[in-house]
């Protein structure tokens, strides 16, 4: 244990001695730990954004969606794409759902669009969300003023809206928004109720960017059409969520007239498959770009195997000293070996630092979020030490084979 103490401080001192040549053979391994570490942070980062945010929503949610996605591992946007089976969702399918299904507290049809919302000589886009009462629940909207509406609302097909706060400044700026008439796609609606903000999603998106309207309205005086883009519901509990998705299936089977050995024209997706895949998506994502970055371990160990080339060459007579004193070809090669372990460990430190460094910017001036864990770490300090001895050994191995004369003749 001393010895290696020794030796150490033997390569530190050897470090030190040439302090910007360190640093710059240091780079490669400081610029590929930093990168690997800051994509995974970023991977790790938005995959916790997307769990809490399918989190928020419920434990417990269960969707529908048109069309067949037999492909468990497909990406989310392509789970609501478009589909030959667009129309296959109605109104009544989310009826039965509420009426027959036992381990569901509650289903909500759903259209999402986007129109032209105007207040006098403003306008502006946003995402209409048409649904039933029952989204308030299921949907967690929470409101900050006012009311959601109605049971009575969605049977009359009444002209009501409910308003995202970016709506809000948009439209209306200081202005007390509730009684306002609004006019979406040319058709006026009365302002009833004001939502609680949620900002950006993971993707940037504003989800305060949003009037949400009675389903029947939307479908029978905006968008003239008499089926759904999904159906949300909840499970009784988190428990019973697969039971219930099960259940979900075969009562829109039943409703849909779909006989055995025929294909579903909708997809039953909960809460738990949809984690599922953004776990898969944001892994692979990750892997990947950790993996290109990694490529800068590879020429940051070239760069170490280089200059402990370059300090075997400068420390000839040195070797050739100690040998003459009874150091063991074993001797040298340990201690060049520690001295590329050492210089490869202290890029990875460094790196990390960066790394650290790095994510914080992003978190603090970017949509982007990161969670920087133990794991890329332990990871980047592993791999800097393969680095530094994989790299290391040949100069080790050629500095241990000099022969001691011809090493003390060397000028």
């Amino acid at each position: 244990m001393r010895r290696l103490a020794e030796n150490i401080k033997i390569a530190f001192q050897s470090l030190t001695a040439n302090k910007l040549r360190s640093f710059l053979t240091m780079l490669g391994i400081i610029i590929g730990v930093g990168a690997v570490v800051a994509m995974l942070a970023i991977g790790a980062g938005a995959q916790d954004s997307v769990i809490q945010s399918v989190q928020e929503i419920g434990s417990n949610l269960i969707i529908v969606v048109p069309g067949n996605k037999e492909d468990k591992q497909q990406g989310f946007e392509q789970m609501l794409g478009d589909d030959k089976d667009a129309e296959a969702l109605k109104i009544d399918d989310a009826k039965a759902i509420e009426k027959e299904a036992n381990l569901v507290s509650g289903a909500a049809p759903v259209i999402l669009s986007s129109s032209v919302v105007s207040y006098l000589n403003k306008n502006t886009r946003a995402s209409i969300y048409a649904s039933s009462e029952k989204a308030e629940d299921i949907y967690s909207f929470e409101m900050e003023k006012g009311n959601f509406f109605s049971s009575s609302d969605v049977a009359n097909s009444s002209n009501v809206a409910v308003l995202g706060q970016t709506v809000i400044n948009e439209l209306f700026g200081n202005i007390d928004p509730l009684g306002e008439i609004i006019k979406v796609d040319g058709k006026n609606f009365t302002v009833i109720g004001i939502v609680k903000s949620k900002g950006t999603d993971q993707f940037g998106n504003d989800q305060d960017n949003v009037v949400s309207m009675p389903i029947t309205t939307a479908q029978n005086k905006l968008y003239g059409i008499d089926y759904v883009n999904m159906i949300l519901a909840q499970s009784i509990s988190e428990e019973d969520i697969d039971e219930a998705s099960e259940e979900i299936e075969k009562i829109l089977r039943r409703q849909h007239n779909i006989g055995p050995g025929q294909q579903n024209d909708f997809t039953v997706r909960n809460q738990t498959q949809i984690l599922d895949i953004v776990g898969t998506i944001t892994s692979v994502f990750t892997i990947t770009i950790a993996s290109i970055a990694s490529i800068s371990l590879l020429v940051g160990g070239i760069g170490i195997m280089n200059i402990m080339l370059v300090s075997v060459t400068e420390r000839t007579r040195e070797i050739g000293i100690r040998k003459a004193i009874g150091a063991k070809n074993k001797d040298i090669l340990i201690q060049f070996l520690i001295e590329s372990v050492v210089l490869s460990i202290t890029g990875g430190i460094m790196g990390i630092i960066f790394a650290v460094v790095v994510s914080i910017i992003l978190n603090k001036f970017t949509i982007l979020t990161t969670s920087i864990t133990a794991y890329p770490i332990i990871i980047a300090i592993t791999f800097s030490t393969i680095v530094g001895l994989f790299f290391g050994i040949y100069p080790a191995m050629r500095a241990a084979r000099l022969n001691p004369i011809e090493a003390l003749r060397h000028e």
